[in-house]
């Protein structure tokens, strides 16, 4: 977590003494169930972590408990209150009367998520109050850029939202009739696509459109068309399949991608319409292109030198207005990961960033990326994945 998110103690936060959002009942309802129910733990590590409690004594204790765990030893009153013992940690953690206390307090321990639930949400909710006591103060002191506050400040929430929910394991039997209505849906539709089509038939016919959640590569040596490439890719996803298409645009203005737009679905040479000497048969073309363009669902985006966290801020709120199905980034080198020395991990890490963000919004992301000048001083110029710049 970033120094504006870290996780905080057992401390009065906000203003004055105001008392922050916690639940004792519940830290102590967890606790006993542990120290009654066996083998009661492992779900319960899927759920909360040690920061996740309010109180400090309540966070010795479930740590020792994890510790037992990892040990493969039992997690009950007499093996807890013995590490905490030969730890020096049984005082701070309330005593061996209050350890002893908690088995008496769990109302039924079949409840223990829910009151993981409880704790989970109230941690939550003290770290955003920290996060944003945090940020207020450097709003205050007026020490930092504000681009760079904005980007900490965001990173921070997004570090806290990260922590909300934890995924789990699911059996093969809850994921099965899924992907068999998925299958039988493709039958009857009798369709070859299952993707966004791209408008390229043997590229559709060879990967049943571009598939969500994939992270696609599109990668070629400068001027060699590939923007060109993608651009009638949105293009045919938003004119004719009435797709949704996020376009972060890091080397063109979103003007000049416009004009490409226009160039394209109007059938007019692009060197016309950049320099205004247009035909007269090319009028009815551009007033065709324009309207089809006003109403086609693309979006663009020409932040420079955009981080994958700005990218999901702005895709969160994007994608809460409008349904998008097609992620297009032009390019890869062009966006900028966290601070690294090692430009090579820089861009590994924008390249994982960039496939998590498939995953979470469930459709293809298209990224575009330079390939290195040694490629063409090789015989077999097939590019490999070594061949990608920076990477």
């Amino acid at each position: 977590m970033s120094d504006l998110g870290q996780t905080i103690s057992s401390r009065t936060l906000g203003s004055g003494s105001r008392i922050p959002p916690q639940n004792t009942e519940a830290e102590q309802s967890v606790l006993g169930s542990i120290l009654l129910k066996d083998k009661s733990l492992p779900a319960v590590i899927e759920l909360i972590s040690p920061e996740d409690f309010y109180r400090e004594g309540h966070r010795i204790i479930f740590q020792a408990m994890l510790e037992l765990f990892e040990r493969n030893e039992p997690q009950d009153l007499v093996t807890i209150t013995s590490l905490l013992n030969d730890t020096n940690k049984l005082e701070s953690a309330g005593g061996a009367t209050y350890l002893a206390s908690l088995t008496s307090i769990v109302p039924v321990t079949s409840n223990i998520a829910s009151y993981c639930r409880i704790i989970k949400q109230k941690s939550v909710l003290r770290n955003l109050i920290h996060v944003s006591s945090d940020i207020a103060s450097r709003c205050y002191e007026e020490q930092d850029e504000v681009d760079q506050l904005v980007d900490k400040a965001e990173q921070a929430i997004f570090d806290v939202a990260g922590k909300k929910s934890v995924g789990t394991f699911l059996p093969l039997k809850k994921i099965i009739p899924d992907c068999f209505e998925t299958v039988e849906q493709l039958y009857k539709r009798k369709e070859l696509i299952t993707g966004v089509p791209t408008g390229y038939s043997e590229i559709d016919k060879m990967t049943a459109g571009l598939q969500p959640a994939d992270l696609i590569v599109l990668a070629g040596r400068p001027s060699m068309g590939k923007t060109a490439f993608a651009i009638n890719i949105a293009q045919h996803a938003a004119l004719v399949e009435k797709t949704g298409v996020a376009i972060f645009s890091l080397e063109m203005a979103k003007e000049q991608l416009a004009m490409r737009l226009l160039s394209s679905v109007g059938h007019i040479d692009s060197h016309r319409i950049r320099t205004g000497k247009l035909r007269n048969e090319d009028w009815p073309h551009l007033t065709r292109a324009v309207g089809m363009l006003s109403d086609a669902p693309i979006y663009i985006d020409d932040t420079p030198a955009i981080s994958i966290l700005e990218m999901r801020s702005k895709l969160r709120r994007l994608a809460s207005q409008f349904p998008i199905k097609l992620i297009l980034v032009d390019y890869l080198q062009l966006m900028r990961g966290r601070s690294s020395e090692n430009r090579t991990q820089e861009i590994s890490d924008i390249s994982r960033s960039l496939k998590a963000l498939a995953k979470e919004y469930r459709v293809p992301v298209l990224a575009l990326s330079q390939l290195n000048r040694s490629l063409e001083s090789r015989t077999d110029k097939r590019p490999m994945m070594s061949d990608l710049r920076e990477s």
